[in-house]
């Protein structure tokens, strides 16, 4: 059986439904990960950046009724 999930510190949470496996069993997990999904972390924004990207999400409305 192949699930996914996501780390997120010292836990990883699957991201499928696991209904055939009683709570309580003991499992073994072969972990891979896909190495185009991790990314370097962005710094943050200043609020100048930040308003920009407002403006310009906003933007995307301004012709709509």
């Amino acid at each position: 059986m192949k699930v996914r999930g996501i780390k997120r510190g010292q836990n990883i949470e699957i991201l499928e439904e696991l209904n055939n496996i009683p709570d309580g069993t003991e499992i073994i997990i072969d972990v891979e990960f896909i190495a185009n999904q991790i990314t370097e972390p962005q710094p943050p924004l200043t609020d100048s950046e930040r308003l920009a990207r407002l403006n310009q999400l906003f933007g995307v409305w301004k012709n709509q009724p």
